[in-house]
């Protein structure tokens, strides 16, 4: 039996809730990735071209993140979540894969939006994480979702 981590970001608690039901449907561990300085509404208001998120994102600037991951040694498979930010993952999110090793790892993303699809996130991600690793799958799911469309995802 493969032992299984949730790692997610949020900031309007969107991607939360599902990693929470991802929870409840897998029984994984679960790891929520935090900026070491909190996003505020405002700086998450990407119609404002000087906010936070546009300056990180325009700017390709780690963000870093408050504490870390011990190991990821343990786990076969991360489910990755976070929302999705000008039709990819906030930088966070690299930092994220950048920081810790995720050699022979299955990765599962999930996300959440506001309208924007899944996209090339995934392959957008690539770089950042070791070639031994597979990300198996990419889907946008929205807080109304209910538990059975994520049963018929989570089966990693």
């Amino acid at each position: 039996m493969s032992k299984k981590l949730i790692a997610y970001f949020s900031v309007s608690g969107n991607t939360k809730i599902i990693a929470g039901r991802l929870r409840s449907i897998t029984g994984a561990d679960m790891f929520e990735i935090r900026p070491e300085i909190p996003y505020t509404k405002a700086d998450v208001n990407w119609t404002n071209p000087v906010s936070r998120c546009n300056r990180e994102k325009i700017g390709r600037k780690d963000v870093k993140i408050e504490g870390g991951m011990e190991d990821l040694s343990g786990y076969d498979v991360i489910y990755l979540g976070f929302p999705i930010w000008y039709y990819g993952a906030p930088n966070i999110i690299q930092t994220f894969l950048k920081q810790n090793d995720f050699s022979g790892k299955k990765i599962a993303i999930f996300a959440t939006s506001g309208g924007s699809a899944i996209g090339k996130t995934a392959q957008k991600l690539l770089p950042f994480i070791d070639e031994s690793a597979e990300i198996v799958d990419a889907k946008v799911f929205s807080p109304k979702d209910d538990i059975k469309t994520l049963e018929k995802w989570a089966v990693f």
